[in-house]
């Protein structure tokens, strides 16, 4: 097991999946707003510079794994073009602000939500041209398996393209964001989530996360024959992508 896979929202007995369902549904109602706030709008800059990324290869069908509230899957769809785009996601609560957001932005023609488990998708072999992932795959039960999926459901010379946060490498930013991680960020998801253990959970699991090189050969390991990472922002976040 890799490090972040051992740590659990809430308690060590229960399954981390079921966990992790919970807690989304619980934060839903306040991820947009503290998402924003606690990178300091940031994170939109991030989810372009992804979308940037696979802009030369013109994916067709793509699927965004852990969609959350739907952002991410919202930019690709006007910026990219896409025929059809699936957003995947174990929490319903979650998709169910995503829907909202999508039937706004009149794109439900384009974007359809399913709710799947990553570590078993429902879909057949070879039928994405992309699949994207925006801050999910650090909370995956089994992050080789979900992995493994995600490249299954890949056509062949598909891309993978991940966006993830991650503890910078370097001094002094590495030092400022142990302060932030450890001292803002859980404070201010407390008080507007109104979740004791969810931002603190957040914190602990992005400084287990597999970082750069390494992800690099778990990426490899999982099917991926190509693979490079960028670090962002001083290495707050990582954007890694792979080829099928």
């Amino acid at each position: 097991m890799y490090k972040q896979e051992k740590i659990k929202p809430y308690n060590d007995k229960d399954d981390k999946g079921k966990q992790v369902e919970e807690m989304f549904d619980n934060i839903a109602h306040s991820y947009d707003k503290l998402n924003h706030r606690l990178s300091w709008n940031i994170d939109k800059g991030w989810r372009m510079k992804a979308i940037e990324t696979l802009a030369p290869y013109n994916p067709k069908t793509i699927l965004d794994v852990a969609t959350g509230t739907g952002d991410f899957a919202i930019l690709a769809a006007k910026k990219l073009c896409p025929q059809k785009l699936v957003g995947s996601d174990i929490s319903e609560g979650m998709m169910e602000i995503g829907r909202q957001k999508v039937k706004a932005e009149r794109l439900d023609g384009i974007i359809s939500f399913a709710k799947e488990d990553c570590m078993a998708l429902s879909f057949a072999d070879n039928t994405f041209d992309a699949v994207t992932a925006a801050f999910g795959i650090r909370n995956f039960p089994n992050l080789d398996k979900g992995l493994k999926e995600m490249c299954r459901v890949l056509k062949p010379g598909g891309h993978l393209c991940v966006i993830e946060l991650t503890q910078p490498a370097h001094n002094p930013m590495k030092t400022l964001f142990n302060i932030y991680s450890h001292t803002v960020l859980p404070v201010w998801g407390r008080m507007i989530s109104k979740d004791d253990r969810a931002y603190s959970y957040l914190t602990a699991t992005i400084e287990a996360f597999p970082q750069g090189e390494e992800m690099m050969t778990i990426l490899q390991q999982a099917g991926f024959r190509k693979t490079s990472f960028r670090r962002l922002t001083f290495g707050i976040c990582t954007l890694l992508i792979a080829t099928k």
